[in-house]
């Protein structure tokens, strides 16, 4: 049985999520393959009394909400352990069995020391900060890098630990005393807040790596959810405002232990319109009523920061690049819903570059910058989409607009969201 990945396919806040969760069902395995707790997935299920519980997650895999289902943390992941137990007791104490979890012994250990690095380099860079969370995501993934990284594997052998905390301390001790003067934790300090989750922590190690491909030689379905998305990636995303990790299909190789010849489908989760959230780049982005009016109708405010995101029409451009980055087979397209209600709807279907039309992404960095959208305007639709379940229960120019986005977009739209719950999902053609 092959393996199936869900990628963002534009900035984020896509919907993953929800896209996850609707699988979940089917699926035995849902594994997180990059980032960490610097972005979030917001679940909502609906209870059989008709009322709905709604989850924020951060660190943890959306299939962690789905009974049966074995979620994984694989070791493309950084891992804040603090976030980790304070999320699982959440969740334990709203009566979510979370003991099937299992964390790739080979996964990242986010330490106190890249917390602080993050958040006094980012106020170090003023106007040309990035727009991290400050979560201490980058400088973990740096040290990953720089081969000076700690893994949860070595939580469990207090000697390598104190000497790997030592060595990187020797060289941020410096960084964060003389450029920023800040007081890092000591090397006791720092070795006793991560061996203080150790026995906790053990019983969910493992070779993920292994227990994935075992899983998939038994025809067990295993699905890669994407942290981030395509145009946050460190190599395909609009550098360098981007991520730390590989968020695309590529990553969830990668970043799982799985390899490229097992992955069969890659699900792109676009939204109806576009959202961004930090610093960089954003063509249709909309700083007036309507930015606003996108805004408050879609709720669209981080899960994990909070921060308002930043709202703007759709742009089949960047739906095309990721389509062919990713090498989407199926999209599914959320937040239908929200745009109900406008008269006209505007789809980016390529850009003015300096009186050059663009229909694909331009090669460099200013160009994308300076790209002006070039707008086709779709007719909009008032009848409310949340009670749809088929695409005829859709009105004509709700259909229209999934079928004009569609074509633009190099791939088939196979499920689209109208509206926030599980259920609240229109099936176009079966994912799994």
């Amino acid at each position: 049985m092959p393996a199936i990945a869900i990628i963002g396919a534009q900035w984020g806040d896509e919907g993953k999520g929800k896209a996850t969760d609707l699988l979940g069902s089917r699926v035995d395995y849902v594994v997180k393959f990059n980032g960490g707790n610097n972005a979030g997935h917001t679940v909502v299920i609906g209870q059989e009394d008709g009322s709905s519980e709604k989850y924020a997650l951060h660190l943890l895999p959306s299939g962690i909400l789905t009974p049966g289902c074995t979620p994984v943390i694989g070791n493309g992941v950084v891992v804040d352990l603090a976030v980790l137990f304070e999320e699982l007791d959440g969740l334990v104490a709203r009566g979510v069995d979370v003991s099937r979890l299992r964390i790739s012994a080979n996964a990242h250990v986010i330490a106190d020391y890249n917390r602080t690095l993050d958040k006094v380099t980012e106020r170090f860079l003023g106007s040309r900060r990035i727009g991290t969370t400050g979560r201490g995501i980058g400088p973990t993934y740096a040290d990953k890098m720089n081969r000076i990284g700690i893994r949860i594997q070595d939580i469990f052998d207090e000697k390598i630990l104190r000497q790997k905390v030592e060595g990187v301390l020797d060289l941020k001790g410096q960084v964060l005393t003389k450029i920023y003067n800040r007081r890092p934790a000591t090397v006791d300090e720092t070795v006793e807040e991560l061996r203080a989750y150790a026995e906790r922590l053990a019983p969910m190690v493992c070779d993920t790596g292994l227990l994935l491909n075992q899983a998939l030689d038994r025809d067990e379905i295993v699905l890669l959810e994407a942290g981030q998305a395509t145009l946050l990636d460190v190599d395909h995303g609009t550098y360098p405002f981007v991520t730390s990790s590989s968020a695309t299909s590529g990553g969830a190789c990668t970043g799982s232990g799985i390899p490229p010849t097992r992955l069969d489908q890659v699900i792109g989760i676009v939204k109806a319109y576009t959202t961004r959230v930090g610093e960089g780049p954003f063509p249709t982005e909309l700083n007036d009523d309507a930015g606003e009016h996108l805004r408050k109708v879609g709720a669209e405010y981080g899960t994990t920061t909070g921060r308002p995101r930043r709202c703007g029409w759709y742009d089949a451009v960047i739906a095309r690049y990721a389509a062919r980055v990713n090498g989407v087979t199926d999209f599914v397209l959320t937040k239908l819903d929200v745009l109900t209600g406008l008269e006209k709807v505007p789809v980016c279907v390529a850009y003015d570059v300096d009186g050059t039309r663009h229909d694909e992404m331009p090669v460099n960095q200013s160009d994308f910058h300076h790209a002006v959208p070039i707008y086709e305007y779709l007719d909009g639709w008032w009848e409310d989409l949340s009670a749809a379940r088929t695409f005829e229960d859709l009105p004509a120019n709700a259909r229209a607009y999934v079928e004009a986005v569609e074509a633009m977009s190099g791939a088939r739209i196979s499920a689209v969201g109208v509206g926030p719950s599980r259920e609240a999902t229109v099936v176009r053609h079966e994912l799994v």
